[in-house]
Protein backbone atom coordinates (compact mmCIF):
# COMPACT_ATOMS: atom_id res chain seq x y z
CA UNK A 1 0.00 0.00 0.00
CA UNK A 2 2.82 2.38 0.88
CA UNK A 3 4.44 1.98 -2.51
CA UNK A 4 1.22 3.28 -4.11
CA UNK A 5 1.01 6.40 -1.96
CA UNK A 6 3.36 8.53 -4.15
CA UNK A 7 1.37 7.61 -7.24
CA UNK A 8 -1.93 8.46 -5.56
CA UNK A 9 -0.49 11.72 -4.31
CA UNK A 10 0.62 12.72 -7.82
CA UNK A 11 -2.76 11.65 -9.24
CA UNK A 12 -4.61 13.82 -6.72
CA UNK A 13 -2.50 16.84 -7.68
CA UNK A 14 -2.83 16.42 -11.44
CA UNK A 15 -5.45 18.52 -13.22
CA UNK A 16 -5.11 16.96 -16.67
CA UNK A 17 -8.54 16.36 -18.20
CA UNK A 18 -10.49 18.51 -15.76
CA UNK A 19 -11.48 20.88 -18.57
CA UNK A 20 -13.09 18.02 -20.47
CA UNK A 21 -14.95 16.90 -17.37
CA UNK A 22 -16.20 20.43 -16.73
CA UNK A 23 -17.18 20.77 -20.39
CA UNK A 24 -19.11 17.52 -20.24
CA UNK A 25 -21.02 18.80 -17.20
CA UNK A 26 -21.66 22.35 -18.46
CA UNK A 27 -22.32 21.72 -22.16
CA UNK A 28 -25.71 19.93 -21.77
CA UNK A 29 -26.94 22.73 -19.51
CA UNK A 30 -25.70 25.38 -21.96
CA UNK A 31 -27.35 23.65 -24.93
CA UNK A 32 -30.62 23.26 -23.01
CA UNK A 33 -30.65 26.99 -22.24
CA UNK A 34 -29.61 27.89 -25.79
CA UNK A 35 -32.28 25.82 -27.50
CA UNK A 36 -34.76 26.85 -24.81
CA UNK A 37 -34.26 30.50 -25.84
CA UNK A 38 -34.84 29.50 -29.45
CA UNK A 39 -38.00 27.60 -28.51
CA UNK A 40 -39.51 30.45 -26.53
CA UNK A 41 -38.61 32.82 -29.35
CA UNK A 42 -40.48 30.52 -31.72
CA UNK A 43 -43.42 30.44 -29.31
CA UNK A 44 -43.54 34.26 -29.17
CA UNK A 45 -43.36 34.37 -32.98
CA UNK A 46 -46.25 31.92 -33.32
CA UNK A 47 -48.34 33.88 -30.82
CA UNK A 48 -47.96 37.03 -32.95
CA UNK A 49 -48.56 35.32 -36.30
CA UNK A 50 -51.52 33.33 -34.97
CA UNK A 51 -53.22 36.43 -33.60
CA UNK A 52 -52.71 38.19 -36.95
CA UNK A 53 -54.02 35.13 -38.82
CA UNK A 54 -57.15 35.01 -36.65
CA UNK A 55 -57.67 38.73 -37.25
CA UNK A 56 -57.51 38.21 -41.01
CA UNK A 57 -59.78 35.17 -40.79
CA UNK A 58 -62.39 37.07 -38.79
CA UNK A 59 -62.13 40.06 -41.12
CA UNK A 60 -63.09 37.81 -44.03
CA UNK A 61 -65.74 35.90 -42.07
CA UNK A 62 -67.74 39.02 -41.17
CA UNK A 63 -68.35 39.86 -44.84
CA UNK A 64 -68.95 36.35 -46.16
CA UNK A 65 -71.67 33.73 -45.76
CA UNK A 66 -71.77 32.22 -42.25
CA UNK A 67 -69.26 29.59 -41.21
CA UNK A 68 -71.94 27.94 -39.06
CA UNK A 69 -75.33 26.56 -40.10
CA UNK A 70 -78.61 28.02 -38.86
CA UNK A 71 -77.35 31.58 -38.47
CA UNK A 72 -80.36 33.90 -38.99
CA UNK A 73 -80.32 36.30 -41.90
CA UNK A 74 -82.98 38.72 -40.62
CA UNK A 75 -83.83 40.20 -37.23
CA UNK A 76 -87.27 38.83 -36.38
CA UNK A 77 -89.61 40.07 -33.67
CA UNK A 78 -88.84 39.05 -30.13
CA UNK A 79 -91.25 38.65 -27.20
CA UNK A 80 -91.50 42.41 -26.77
CA UNK A 81 -93.19 43.82 -23.69
CA UNK A 82 -94.16 47.07 -25.40
CA UNK A 83 -97.87 46.29 -25.34
CA UNK A 84 -100.17 44.17 -27.44
CA UNK A 85 -99.54 46.03 -30.73
CA UNK A 86 -96.64 44.66 -32.74
CA UNK A 87 -93.42 46.65 -32.77
CA UNK A 88 -92.99 48.33 -36.18
CA UNK A 89 -90.23 47.17 -38.47
CA UNK A 90 -87.26 49.49 -38.74
CA UNK A 91 -86.92 50.21 -35.03
CA UNK A 92 -83.45 49.57 -33.59
CA UNK A 93 -83.11 46.37 -31.59
CA UNK A 94 -81.74 48.31 -28.61
CA UNK A 95 -84.80 50.58 -28.30
CA UNK A 96 -86.46 48.28 -25.82
CA UNK A 97 -86.46 44.90 -24.17
CA UNK A 98 -86.72 41.96 -26.58
CA UNK A 99 -87.45 44.11 -29.63
CA UNK A 100 -85.55 41.61 -31.79
CA UNK A 101 -85.41 37.87 -31.30
CA UNK A 102 -82.23 36.62 -29.62
CA UNK A 103 -81.08 33.35 -31.25
CA UNK A 104 -78.34 32.90 -28.64
CA UNK A 105 -74.79 31.88 -29.36
CA UNK A 106 -74.38 29.71 -32.47
CA UNK A 107 -71.15 27.72 -32.23
CA UNK A 108 -69.42 25.39 -34.68
CA UNK A 109 -65.96 24.21 -35.70
CA UNK A 110 -64.26 24.98 -38.98
CA UNK A 111 -64.73 22.69 -41.97
CA UNK A 112 -63.35 22.94 -45.50
CA UNK A 113 -66.75 21.88 -46.82
CA UNK A 114 -67.91 25.40 -45.97
CA UNK A 115 -67.04 27.77 -48.86
CA UNK A 116 -66.10 30.60 -46.53
CA UNK A 117 -63.68 28.40 -44.57
CA UNK A 118 -62.31 27.05 -47.87
CA UNK A 119 -61.50 30.67 -48.77
CA UNK A 120 -60.04 31.55 -45.36
CA UNK A 121 -57.91 28.47 -44.64
CA UNK A 122 -55.25 28.90 -47.39
CA UNK A 123 -54.71 32.46 -46.15
CA UNK A 124 -53.92 31.49 -42.55
CA UNK A 125 -52.67 27.89 -42.63
CA UNK A 126 -48.97 28.79 -42.76
CA UNK A 127 -49.21 31.22 -39.84
CA UNK A 128 -50.75 28.76 -37.36
CA UNK A 129 -48.87 26.20 -35.20
CA UNK A 130 -47.83 23.00 -36.95
CA UNK A 131 -50.50 20.32 -37.04
CA UNK A 132 -53.39 22.78 -36.84
CA UNK A 133 -56.46 21.96 -38.94
CA UNK A 134 -59.74 23.83 -39.59
CA UNK A 135 -61.26 21.71 -36.81
CA UNK A 136 -59.06 23.65 -34.35
CA UNK A 137 -61.01 26.81 -35.17
CA UNK A 138 -64.15 27.43 -33.13
CA UNK A 139 -66.55 29.95 -34.63
CA UNK A 140 -69.20 31.73 -32.55
CA UNK A 141 -72.01 34.01 -33.74
CA UNK A 142 -73.31 36.02 -30.78
CA UNK A 143 -76.37 38.26 -30.68
CA UNK A 144 -75.82 41.93 -29.82
CA UNK A 145 -78.94 44.14 -29.45
CA UNK A 146 -76.86 47.21 -30.26
CA UNK A 147 -76.38 46.00 -33.83
CA UNK A 148 -79.13 46.03 -36.41
CA UNK A 149 -82.84 46.82 -36.49
CA UNK A 150 -86.09 44.88 -36.58
CA UNK A 151 -86.64 43.43 -40.01
CA UNK A 152 -83.08 44.27 -41.07
CA UNK A 153 -80.08 42.00 -41.60
CA UNK A 154 -79.02 39.95 -38.58
CA UNK A 155 -75.70 41.47 -37.44
CA UNK A 156 -73.95 39.23 -34.89
CA UNK A 157 -70.58 39.43 -33.21
CA UNK A 158 -68.31 36.93 -34.97
CA UNK A 159 -65.59 35.29 -32.87
CA UNK A 160 -62.94 32.89 -34.17
CA UNK A 161 -60.96 31.02 -31.52
CA UNK A 162 -57.98 28.71 -31.93
CA UNK A 163 -58.46 25.70 -29.63
CA UNK A 164 -56.69 22.41 -28.84
CA UNK A 165 -53.53 23.35 -30.75
CA UNK A 166 -50.02 22.25 -29.75
CA UNK A 167 -46.63 23.93 -29.81
CA UNK A 168 -43.73 21.58 -30.61
CA UNK A 169 -40.33 22.19 -28.99
CA UNK A 170 -37.00 21.50 -30.70
CA UNK A 171 -35.31 21.15 -27.31
CA UNK A 172 -36.11 18.59 -24.55
CA UNK A 173 -38.02 21.28 -22.64
CA UNK A 174 -41.35 19.82 -23.72
CA UNK A 175 -40.46 16.42 -22.32
CA UNK A 176 -39.12 17.94 -19.10
CA UNK A 177 -42.28 20.00 -18.56
CA UNK A 178 -44.44 16.96 -19.26
CA UNK A 179 -42.77 15.20 -16.31
CA UNK A 180 -44.47 17.71 -13.98
CA UNK A 181 -47.82 16.12 -14.83
CA UNK A 182 -49.29 19.52 -15.75
CA UNK A 183 -50.08 18.48 -19.33
CA UNK A 184 -52.54 16.04 -20.83
CA UNK A 185 -51.45 12.43 -21.25
CA UNK A 186 -52.53 12.54 -24.88
CA UNK A 187 -50.26 15.43 -25.84
CA UNK A 188 -47.87 14.89 -28.76
CA UNK A 189 -44.22 14.21 -27.91
CA UNK A 190 -42.10 17.30 -27.23
CA UNK A 191 -45.21 19.51 -27.21
CA UNK A 192 -47.20 21.77 -24.94
CA UNK A 193 -50.75 23.12 -25.31
CA UNK A 194 -50.77 26.30 -27.39
CA UNK A 195 -52.54 29.17 -25.60
CA UNK A 196 -56.11 29.65 -26.89
CA UNK A 197 -56.43 32.89 -28.85
CA UNK A 198 -59.53 34.57 -30.24
CA UNK A 199 -60.58 37.61 -32.25
CA UNK A 200 -64.08 39.14 -32.26
CA UNK A 201 -65.64 41.61 -34.70
CA UNK A 202 -69.16 42.77 -35.54
CA UNK A 203 -70.52 41.39 -38.81
CA UNK A 204 -71.04 43.69 -41.78
CA UNK A 205 -73.77 43.81 -44.40
CA UNK A 206 -72.19 44.68 -47.73
CA UNK A 207 -75.26 44.09 -49.85
CA UNK A 208 -75.82 47.82 -50.09
CA UNK A 209 -72.25 48.88 -49.46
CA UNK A 210 -73.20 50.01 -45.94
CA UNK A 211 -71.51 48.76 -42.78
CA UNK A 212 -73.99 48.10 -40.00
Amino acid sequence: MKRHLPFLSRFARKTDGTVLVELAVVMPIFLLLYFGLIDFGRLAFHLVTTEKALYNATRVAIVRSPLCPNVPTVNTRGPSTNGSSPVPFGIDCNQGSNICSNPGDIVCTGSLTNPTMAEIWPMIDGALPMGTTPANLQITYSYDPNLGFLGGPYVPIVTITLTDAWFTFVSPLGSILSLTGSTAETMPEQSLPFPPLSVSMPAEDLSGGISL
